[in-house]
């Protein structure tokens, strides 16, 4: 922990000033904006509740509170898992190690299912390998119509997308599946208009070279491709075909500099055509989708997806 100022009288300001100090000389990238964050955390305030008592002495409890986060953030435990949430879409979801931390470039995902669904009138959703819900419980809230299905191997990281569902409100309608990829999806007969995945594309050889912060407090299984960057998306592609309702998308989030290889896969798969990409903000192809073969709307709207519950 940061030792205690000689004089243990310190202002709000004082000890966000020492806490980005000590985290900018560990290397922390935004040190300022971090012990901002970790300290409304130890205080228990909005970040104007924050700059509101700027100038107040900071109670002693808070410090306390302040100095273990800052000791967590400086062993490498992500910001995300200190405080326990993580914001997507405009929604809070909370987080823990047993999920992957929602990123801001898989927005580009839902982004591409809204759009892909637009003219769908209640669009039956598969979310693959939810994790902490943030995809599927982000287009119950977007798209009120819409039935969505999430599947997971990790029956920890169901849990906390249930809790995310409850705590969205959306919990009737998000219908948690435990398994591989699309394996409790197809036994469950369900047909989807959009099946969606942000598969684990690092190879096993690269693990030990990924941030620390991803490394040692990620699950590897929300990271790590066993059969190589794209064994997953290509397992995704061949079963797909089979959840999909005839004139449906399959959408998937690629790894920067990936997309070319996912978009060939699918245009040397069968049953495929349409293959497109969509940029992240930093120029990146992010999301690859592509539409199943047949005509749409030729086998009905999901009547076989069993109850949510």
């Amino acid at each position: 922990m940061l030792p205690l100022p000689d004089d243990p009288r310190m202002t709000v300001a004082e000890a966000w000033q020492a806490g980005r100090e000590h985290l900018a000389a560990l290397g922390i990238d935004e040190a300022g904006i971090t012990a901002e964050v970790l300290l409304r955390h130890a205080m228990g305030v909005s970040r104007t509740g924050l700059y509101l008592a700027w100038d107040r002495l900071l109670a002693e409890d808070a410090w306390t509170r302040y100095q273990a986060h800052l000791a967590e953030r400086a062993r490498g435990r992500p910001v995300a898992y200190i405080v326990g949430r993580r914001e997507f879409m405009g929604l809070e979801f909370a987080v823990d190690e047993r999920v992957l931390i929602p990123r801001p470039e898989t927005e580009v995902l839902v982004e591409t299912v809204l759009r892909l669904t637009a003219q769908t009138p209640a669009p039956v959703v598969v979310d693959v390998g939810t994790g902490s819900g943030a995809i599927a419980i982000s287009l119950a809230v977007l798209r009120p119509d819409a039935v969505l299905v999430a599947t997971d191997i990790s029956p920890e990281a169901l849990e906390v997308a249930r809790a995310n569902a409850a705590r969205h409100d959306v919990a009737s309608r998000v219908q948690f599946l435990e398994g591989d990829l699309l394996e409790p999806v197809i036994a469950a007969a369900v047909r989807a208009d959009v099946v969606a995945c942000n598969p684990p594309y690092v190879a096993p050889e690269e693990a030990d070279a990924l941030p620390a912060e991803i490394r040692d407090f990620e699950p590897r299984v929300a990271v790590v491709a066993p059969g190589g960057p794209e064994s997953l998306h290509r397992r995704l592609v061949g079963t797909a075909l089979r959840a999909l309702k005839p004139g449906g998308w399959l959408v998937v989030e690629v790894a920067a500099g990936q997309a070319a290889r996912v978009v060939e896969l699918l245009r040397q798969t069968p049953g495929y055509r349409t293959v497109q990409t969509q940029s992240d903000t930093l120029g990146w192809e992010r999301v690859v989708s592509a539409r199943r073969d047949g005509q749409e709307g030729s086998e009905g709207t999901g009547e076989l997806l069993s109850p949510l519950v």
